[in-house]
């Protein structure tokens, strides 16, 4: 993955590229939006933790088609107030700590998910040579 920063532009708010060029050929992974329901059922309180089990569902995803972290290209984020920006950003950075080419990212606030208790969640492409 090439990461895209051109010049004359600002660089990004945190931890995310502009823009990812995927080579050619590549496999491609599209995961649904993750929430943080845990198999028990059980919803984690508050933005950071409910992004990391966002992120460690997505990581299985992942690793069921090869694939892990460093495959990402791109994030979307949404969190229901501007309040769980800061939890759902470190859980994010957590997710990408090993990576060195970072993905593009976009966060949205949103009005809310089909449970009042989801205040999290994310979908993410991954890119792997075949």
């Amino acid at each position: 993955m090439k990461p895209l920063s051109p010049p004359g532009i600002a660089a990004p708010f945190a931890r995310y590229s502009h823009g990812v060029e995927v080579p050619a050929g590549h496999r491609l992974v599209r995961t649904s939006g993750q929430l943080a329901q845990a198999p028990d059922g059980t919803v984690p309180e508050g933005a950071g933790a409910q992004a990391d089990l966002c992120f460690e569902h997505i990581t299985a995803i992942l690793a069921e088609a090869g694939m892990g972290p460093a495959d990402v290209v791109h994030i979307t984020g949404y969190v229901t107030d501007r309040a769980h920006m800061a939890g759902y950003m470190a859980a994010r950075d957590r997710f990408l700590a090993q990576v060195t080419a970072l993905p593009a990212s976009t966060l949205l606030i949103v009005a809310g998910f089909t449970r009042a208790e989801f205040v999290v969640e994310i979908e993410v492409w991954a890119a792997a040579a075949p």
